[in-house]
């Protein structure tokens, strides 16, 4: 309650909130964007995408203790993680399209235990908790009373970015109109000549990539460890039911929603419930839509 008294008498930290979850909202839009894709394209749920997110901040990490500059690291950790991804769709999530969903959250469960035991064996990362402060500095407005770090509004510029570069390449490319047809039909864009395994492993490489350059941001703005990446799964699949698959400009408006939501449950609430408060929400959510689909079958019979 004081926590709330203390946002009524002073609006400037309700906008502070505000400015802040909205920007690192952005981060969460581009792990959301990559969601969206498989689930989409190859109705796979990704339990893994929290993991591919910390391991490319891993690999901004690395190139850090080795004298690179974080922002430089995130190209690489997009990279990076487009082979992983790659790689990850000829090991296993090949054997996971056209199959149930239910078979696909398992196997990419698995997927994430895997990923997170490897980082956290101390030949590759160790447990520990790492960052990589960027030096960018922070920017005041009115008077010093609102603080926004440089690196934040770095994110939400790259976020913007990336979602009209997926629009352009969605709608433009060849590859993007393959990715679309499969999508659509996955059976009429084989009999038209589509390579719709080529589809999938590009897929599955593109929502990697994503995850690395998200990461390599989570690691500037926060810090990571081996098993952090559950809450960014979450966070990614609640953006996504919010939104709908397929809607890019729904991702992002819901992907800065929950950043601001987020930021404010963690002043009133505390640091301590603020993941409680997005597994609560979640919850929250699932039950919504299923009293919505409930309503709409009523209405069709």
């Amino acid at each position: 309650m004081d926590n709330i008294q203390l946002l009524l008498q002073a609006p400037v930290f309700s906008v502070q909130l505000l400015v802040d979850g909205v920007l690192v909202g952005a981060i969460f839009v581009l792990a959301a964007y990559g969601m969206a894709l498989v689930w989409g394209v190859m109705n796979i749920i990704n339990v893994a995408q929290g993991e591919l997110v910390i391991l490319g901040g891993y690999v901004t990490w690395t190139l850090f203790t080795f004298g690179v500059h974080p922002l430089a690291g995130i190209p690489v950790s997009a990279a990076v993680l487009f082979f992983v991804g790659w790689g990850m769709y000829r090991a296993v999530v090949f054997r996971l399209v056209e199959r149930d969903l239910f078979v696909s959250l398992l196997a990419t469960f698995g997927i994430s235990i895997l990923l997170q035991q490897l980082m956290n064996h101390n030949l590759v990362f160790g447990p520990d908790i790492h960052s990589a402060d960027p030096g960018l500095g922070s920017l005041l407005l009115l008077g010093g009373d609102i603080v926004i770090a440089n690196i934040k509004l770095a994110a939400f510029a790259m976020a913007l970015a990336v979602a009209a570069a997926l629009a352009v390449f969605m709608k433009r490319s060849r590859a993007g109109r393959a990715i679309r047809a499969t999508a659509q039909n996955n059976r009429a864009a084989r009999l038209m000549g589509v390579d719709t395994d080529r589809v999938y492993a590009l897929t599955f490489a593109l929502n990697a990539a994503l995850c690395g350059a998200a990461g390599a941001l989570v690691v500037m703005v926060w810090v990571i460890h081996p098993f952090i990446g559950i809450i960014y799964t979450v966070r990614s699949f609640m953006i996504v039911v919010v939104a709908g698959i397929g809607n890019v400009a729904g991702v992002a408006a819901a992907g800065l929603g929950l950043g601001a939501a987020e930021n404010f449950a963690g002043f009133i609430l505390g640091a301590e419930f603020q993941a409680a408060f997005v597994f609560t929400l979640l919850v929250v959510i699932l039950l919504w839509r299923s009293f919505r689909l409930g309503r709409r079958r009523q209405v069709l019979r």
